[in-house]
């Protein structure tokens, strides 16, 4: 079970000012990794992973301030990590903090390494300070309102997935340049070496070997797939014969965390009697991906992915003026084909793969990394020269994706 201040009025062991009296392991270094939601939470892991079997560190989570927190306490009670309050972490010192999201980090007293925490940046938002928009729009994650502060950068380290972005970064916030660093993509590295695996991922989803399986991935807010597209979903359940295929939804945790678990599996709880697999948003998501026959998806992260796994990508929405015109998903959008309600899908998605184009889409996936393979080694490095320690001799590993798991259809159960 996790542990959180509120468990006890007791300070936790690692920060009691007489820690020396009561822990097991005497460690050098603090480091707190700040979980703004799920989603960030979720890329995260893959860095503090990075962190296990060294007794020299301890790792501390806490809950940032977001608008979609919803679900991070879940997460964070589920991963069994010492868990402090915010209204703590920003009274205390830390030897290193990590995050993958910009809420609140300037409040922080400790140097910041900041990750991507989808695929590169791709959306535009309002310019501007936070909360007042003004003419124009920046890239998420690249531009000013999100990196200074009061004058100040905030980030001490801004990860970056491909040389691209550091020539983005350079347009949007020049003066953030000297922080940058381009560490590879954990997501791309992670699907690279599970595409191996495909075979078992298919048969976990309960895939026949003569079905073939169509993945609707929707990211969140009114332009994704599902808030454009709803009825498309319902057609892909209602209309493709469950002979010759089947069909998954893997949707954005910030989706569940906006509308609640409980809704959306009333939402999809007709869908789910018809053959619709839903993937769990706590489940790593790269098992379905690389099971996948046809995706069929949106303006975000996971649609951008799939243009590694060598099968069609095809648009059900891509809201314009959204997407970063120089981004990949951008490319993407450009000349995947798209997929319209009112023609028969069977022929679409049978028109999609023999027209399929395997270089431009290898194009697109070139993209997302300009360092394939090397995350865990260059981010692990970053790691450890900020804590200024060595780092352990053991080469870091990218392992393949665990199997996928699938939510109940039944919307008085549990997720």
């Amino acid at each position: 079970m996790t542990l959180t201040m509120s468990d006890s009025h007791r300070p936790l062991v690692p920060v009691r000012l007489d820690v020396e009296r009561w822990a097991t392991r005497r460690t050098r270094r603090k480091v707190l990794a700040v979980v703004h939601t799920v989603t960030a939470g979720q890329r995260l892991l893959e860095a503090v992973r990075l962190l296990e079997g060294d007794a020299r560190l301890q790792v501390f989570f806490t809950q940032a301030p977001d608008v979609f927190s919803h679900g991070v306490d879940h997460f964070l009670e589920q991963l069994g990590g010492l868990v402090l309050p915010w209204h703590q972490v920003v009274q205390m010192p830390f030897d290193l903090a990590l995050a993958a999201a910009h809420g609140g980090l300037g409040e922080l007293h400790a140097p910041v390494i900041v990750l991507p925490h989808g695929a590169g940046h791709n959306k535009l938002i309002p310019a501007g300070q936070r909360g007042r928009r003004v003419a124009g729009r920046g890239i998420y994650g690249l531009n000013r309102q999100w990196l200074i502060q009061d004058g100040r950068l905030v980030p001490e380290s801004i990860v970056l997935a491909h040389h691209e972005d550091m020539a983005r970064l350079g347009r949007e916030c020049p003066e953030a340049l000297p922080a940058a660093e381009v560490v590879g993509d954990p997501c791309f590295d992670r699907i690279t070496v599970s595409l191996p695996q495909r075979a078992l991922y298919r048969d976990s989803l309960g895939v026949g070997t003569r079905q073939q399986l169509v993945l609707a991935c929707s990211t969140w807010g009114p332009g994704s797939l599902l808030g454009q597209q709803w009825e498309l979903l319902e057609r892909l359940v209602e209309e493709l014969p469950r002979e010759g295929f089947r069909v998954a939804l893997l949707l954005h945790p910030h989706v569940w965390n906006a509308h609640g678990a409980w809704q959306i599996r009333s939402w999809l709880a007709g869908l789910g009697r018809s053959g619709l697999l839903v993937i769990s948003q706590y489940a790593d998501w790269v098992g379905a991906l690389v099971a996948a026959d046809h995706i069929v998806g949106d303006h975000g992260s996971v649609t951008l992915y799939g243009a590694m796994t060598g099968v069609p990508v095809l648009m059900g929405s891509v809201p314009e003026g959204d997407l970063d015109p120089a981004s990949p998903a951008a490319e993407l959008a450009s000349f995947a084909p798209r997929l319209h309600v009112g023609r028969p899908l069977d022929r679409q998605l049978i028109r999609a793969a023999s027209t399929h184009r395997a270089e431009r889409y290898e194009q697109v996936a070139a993209r997302i990394t300009s360092e394939p393979g090397r995350f865990a080694v260059r981010m692990r490095a970053l790691i450890y020269r900020k804590l200024r320690l060595r780092a352990p001799a053991v080469r870091p590993r990218t392992d393949h994706a665990p199997l996928p798991v699938t939510v109940r259809h039944d919307a008085r159960g549990p997720a």
